[in-house]
């Protein structure tokens, strides 16, 4: 499947693989609040950050993150002993519908997949109380950053030099000497393997969510979902070749001979671990619990699938699961909202891509 029909504005490196987040609408208070500056004494608000990504030039029509993707569609089965950690619905129904989208990182609609280190799965459940469950994960373990300024000066920092079309090491020296927490982060990125399809990738929600079960018992967990297909990496001269569809066209492929599945992991939280700082990794000796299995049996065109329009807020939550006070999420949450307006807005006025044009 190829990408054709669409006339890009001049087009622009994408940020660091490791800076995208995918960008969709809030719901939550303290989102409302992060965008009108109320919680951010640096006052960078939800439509300067989304300004700060879109550096001027925006693609019309796309989310400003995690532009290039495709709709996928299946059912989530829970497991016993995830009713026993939520009494959200989506754990004693026994199959819930989901809708989702496959993503890489970066701005640019029609960047090469392989090239981009970054790769994401977003998800809406509905179950049948009328009930929503969005999630946005992405396949690094932890995130950069602990808070939305940070967030901010690194995708500054990151911007490609016109001279070289690499960022400027200065200009990174000086973001990790403000922010030494996000060399964990630029060191994964340097040296984790990259996965060579969206189906043998392992998906993290990076922030703490509390869960409350059926007896009001309470509990932090963060989650990840894992893939049964075996991991295969993908080598530097691969991501080089590779056409510019290989992840869209590798999973189309995969689809052919069966539906996909990973495995929702929950891992719970112990005294002592940081809630409210998804930068920072629990320690690999947390209790696990199974929690499910995702199931996607096919995928389809973003500019006319079911997942075009949805924004994957994850701070949209069913009863049985409510948002930790992380400054990070409850940023993305509102930074989503101003991206969806935003790309809403210019596909009424026709200024975004025609229907068919771009995966």
């Amino acid at each position: 499947m190829k990408t054709i029909g669409f006339r890009a504005p001049p087009r622009w490196r994408p940020l660091l693989p490791f800076a995208g987040i995918a960008l969709v609408v809030g719901g939550l208070a303290g989102a409302f609040a992060w965008t009108a500056g109320w919680l951010s004494p640096a006052r960078i608000t939800a439509p300067r950050l989304v300004d700060t990504i879109e550096n001027g030039r925006p693609y019309p029509g796309f989310r400003r993150a995690h532009a290039r993707g495709v709709c996928v569609a299946g059912w989530f089965e829970p497991t016993p002993d995830a009713a026993r950690l939520s009494r959200a619905r989506v754990f004693s129904q026994a199959r819930t519908p989901a809708i989702g989208r496959l993503s890489i990182g970066g701005a640019d609609p029609l960047g090469a997949e392989a090239q981009a280190r970054v790769r994401s799965l977003a998800l809406q459940l509905d179950t049948d109380d009328g009930q929503q469950w969005r999630l946005a994960m992405n396949s690094f373990p932890f995130f950069s950053v602990s808070t939305p300024q940070a967030f901010a000066e690194q995708v500054v920092a990151s911007r490609p030099d016109p001279a070289t079309g690499k960022p400027d090491p200065a200009k990174m020296q000086a973001f990790l000497a403000r922010h030494p927490e996000a060399a964990a982060f630029m060191a994964w990125a340097g040296s984790a393997p990259w996965s060579s399809s969206f189906a043998n990738t392992a998906y993290n929600g990076v922030h703490a969510f509390a869960f409350t079960n059926a007896s009001g018992e309470r509990r932090y967990v963060r989650w990840s979902f894992v893939p049964e297909a075996p991991f295969q990496p993908l080598a530097p001269e691969q991501r080089q070749t590779a056409e510019a569809d290989h992840l869209t066209d590798e999973l189309a492929a995969r689809l052919t001979r069966g539906a996909l599945r990973w495995t929702l992991e929950l891992t719970l939280a112990a005294p002592g671990d940081p809630i409210e700082n998804p930068s920072r990794p629990w320690p690999e000796t947390r209790e696990r619990v199974t929690a499910g299995t995702l199931v996607l049996e096919r995928a389809y065109d973003q500019a006319t699938g079911d997942c075009r329009d949805i924004n994957f807020d994850p701070t949209l939550l069913p009863v049985g699961i409510a948002p930790s006070r992380d400054p990070v999420l409850a940023a993305r949450a509102a930074a989503y909202s101003v991206s969806f307006n935003r790309r809403q807005r210019e596909i009424a006025i026709g200024a975004g891509p025609a229907a068919g044009d771009v995966r």
